[in-house]
């Protein structure tokens, strides 16, 4: 019978594997899809790397992967809340046709790009366009969407002890 410790070292070089979390190193690779089962992002065989609480992922999508170590491979269900928050009303904005240059073709589902007023771009997509307006919405084309995150961990390396925290 094999003990829990045994289950948990690495047959390579003998070193305990280590759980993600705060202060650790991942190597993965994932895949992100809608409840359909459309994938909307997927490293695909490529290997990407992040330190918990860098900002490089949601907080989310960390929190949904600790525990897990090398070699595990999970599928995991994002709320909302936990993915990229939900639909908010006041992120949808009506214009005037007439800011738009005149010979512009609108139309529902076109993605633009706009500024916001520290001239930072910000994407927007047309949901509605009449002869006098056109309403776009700049919530994040996930937003209030539930997620399936399917991970495979190549490799967990504890890089620090200090808990790093990102302020959105």
């Amino acid at each position: 019978m094999k003990t829990e410790l045994a289950t948990l070292m690495d047959k390579k070089n003998n070193d305990v594997k280590v759980p993600i979390g705060p202060g650790a190193k991942v190597k993965l690779t994932f895949s992100v899809m809608l409840d359909s089962g459309e994938v909307v992002d997927s490293t695909g065989v490529r290997t990407v790397e992040f330190v918990v609480g860098d900002g490089n992922l949601l907080p989310g999508f960390e929190c949904a992967m600790f525990g897990l170590r090398t070699g595990d491979k999970k599928r995991i269900s994002i709320s909302p809340e936990d993915g990229f928050g939900e639909t908010n009303t006041e992120n949808v904005h009506r214009f005037k046709r007439t800011e738009f240059k005149v010979n512009m073709e609108l139309a529902e589902g076109l993605m633009m790009s706009f500024a916001d007023a520290q001239n930072t771009e910000l994407p927007g997509v047309i949901v509605g366009v009449s002869d006098d307006f056109v309403d776009v919405d700049f919530n994040h084309p996930l937003a209030g969407k539930n997620l399936i995150f399917e991970v495979d961990i190549h490799s967990v390396e504890q890089v620090t002890n200090e808990i790093l925290r990102v302020s959105n």
